[in-house]
């Protein structure tokens, strides 16, 4: 086999492995095309896309309205009168501020953990034969099926008698908890798609488990392990109900902290609410748009396997 084959004496090294692996680079995710649509199936489409925005635009428009146009009767669909009041509500509180600095700093790490620890997990599941590695992925589907406020419960509990409650690191174990399993299913499915021969390769090169996984692996895969990152981002940046329990009031998400400020017994700030919503929803979409053709490359290479 030519990966295989012997370097000859007095030639300069090759790396066959990393030739091998930027050709498979190209491959993985090629071949899957979109099924043809008709005309009612565009039209259909179509439909259903604007039936999704719909919520997005009353979102924008909400945010431009002055409250009294908001709770008026015969509420416009369009801002008549545009004000950008309800956005200097948001960038006037400190503490929703501190609570933007906290989400960036747990999402950022829940979506590093996550890549590096379910890419660990997915080469391991994939290319190697062990005693309960099967019983390993059956836990982590059952894991899946239980309710998080049932999980929420043992997490808390846990944390509370190891001191990290309220801690940075409370929050970040929690959702990677929950980013872990599909993460690490997704990369697997693109793992197995690898051929055997570039990891044989590798150590025909020298190269250690560690080295082949970085330097050929994870390359090959980064459609994947973007795709894993975005989904652990989102997923820590847009949650609630573990970032009201197990984070102090110095450690708040941005969830957290829109509720408490705008969300009040018997009255909500709707305007500002919006306002404030469309705000901390930028970072997410500009990481999609930039980074959009990794993730649909990555959902299809994840999706078939080789």
């Amino acid at each position: 086999m030519a990966l295989l084959a012997p370097r000859s004496p007095g030639t300069p090294a090759r790396k066959p492995a990393r030739r091998a692996a930027r050709r498979a680079a190209r491959q993985v995710g090629e071949g899957i095309t979109a099924p043809a649509l008709g005309p009612w199936g565009r039209i259909a489409l179509t439909a259903l896309a604007l039936f999704g925005l719909l919520p997005v635009y009353w979102l924008f428009a909400t945010a431009f309205m002055r409250r009294g146009d908001v709770f008026a009767a015969d509420r416009p669909l369009f801002p008549v009168h545009p004000t950008l009041e309800n956005f200097r509500a948001f960038f006037d509180d400190p503490a929703l501020l501190h609570a933007l600095g906290n989400s960036a700093v747990v999402s950022t790490a829940t979506a590093a953990v996550s890549v590096l620890v379910s890419g660990l997990m997915a080469y391991s599941l994939s290319k190697f034969r062990y005693r309960g590695r099967n019983a390993i992925m059956v836990m982590f589907l059952l894991g899946q099926l239980l309710p998080g406020a049932l999980l929420l419960v043992t997490l808390y509990l846990m944390f509370s008698a190891v001191g990290l409650l309220h801690t940075y690191t409370a929050v970040v174990l929690a959702f990677t908890t929950f980013t872990l399993p599909l993460s690490a299913f997704l990369l697997k499915g693109i793992i197995d798609g690898l051929p055997d021969e570039l990891i044989e390769a590798g150590r025909v090169d020298g190269l250690s488990n560690t080295a082949i996984l970085f330097r050929i692996v994870f390359p090959l895969i980064t459609p994947g392990l973007v795709t894993a990152g975005m989904f652990a981002f989102m997923r820590a940046w847009s949650d609630l109900l573990f970032a009201l329990t197990l984070a102090g009031p110095d450690r708040q998400t941005l969830p957290v902290g829109l509720t408490t400020a705008f969300i009040h017994e018997g009255a909500a700030d709707w305007p500002a609410l919006m306002a404030s919503s469309v705000v901390t929803s930028l970072p997410l979409a500009v990481a999609f748009v930039a980074l959009q053709r990794y993730f649909v490359s990555g959902l299809a290479a994840g999706a078939v396997k080789g």
